[in-house]
């Protein structure tokens, strides 16, 4: 296998990865309030609340609140089907990068640009929502670790433009394969 086709064999199992997260991380805002019944009961079968009381305790102040907008207010919910919808909308600008990478090098950089932004929109916006600052970290890590495949993606595509040019003096894309 040449390095070409190596790198782009590794940018699209890099960016199926990201996508393949990004959808779940989406279609899970769906059934939000289903996910917190299952979790809550899920973590009293493993003895979370003896274990991690804080934390149980952030579950069913959750739980409680989800139940309280789902039967009096579940208009409210509708900002997390669009946040589910974003999710899968930003999923789809992926197949830019998937199709030809280095035309479409800019999604990636769009994606580590999105991922740098959840750290100051939790650490601004948890203590405003009332959110505990462990919740914020996860909430920060799914940035940090999104960027994680999309550096190297990015890495990868920068290894592919500079094999293209030195190939062909002038290329700037990748032909579709």
């Amino acid at each position: 296998m040449s390095d070409r086709a190596a790198l782009l064999k590794g940018i699209r199992v890099w960016l199926v990865f990201f996508v393949v997260c990004l959808v779940l991380s989406g279609a899970t805002a769906f059934p939000l309030v289903h996910e917190l019944r299952w979790t809550e009961e899920a973590l009293r079968t493993l003895g979370a609340p003896e274990r991690l009381p804080g934390a149980m305790e952030w579950i069913e102040r959750v739980r409680d609140g989800l139940d309280t907008a789902d039967a009096e207010h579940p208009f409210l919910l509708y900002g997390t089907d669009w946040l589910a919808f974003a999710h899968l909308v930003i999923a789809v600008a992926f197949l830019g990068p998937y199709r030809d990478p280095v035309r479409n090098v800019w999604v990636v950089e769009f994606g580590l640009i999105a991922c740098a932004g959840v750290v100051p929109l939790a650490l601004i916006c948890g203590p405003v929502r009332g959110i505990p600052f462990w919740w914020s970290v996860i909430d920060m890590a799914f940035g940090v670790f999104g960027a994680i495949p999309l550096y190297l993606v990015r890495k990868k595509i920068k290894r592919l433009e500079a094999l293209t040019e030195a190939a062909v003096p002038g290329a700037a894309a990748v032909p579709a394969q």
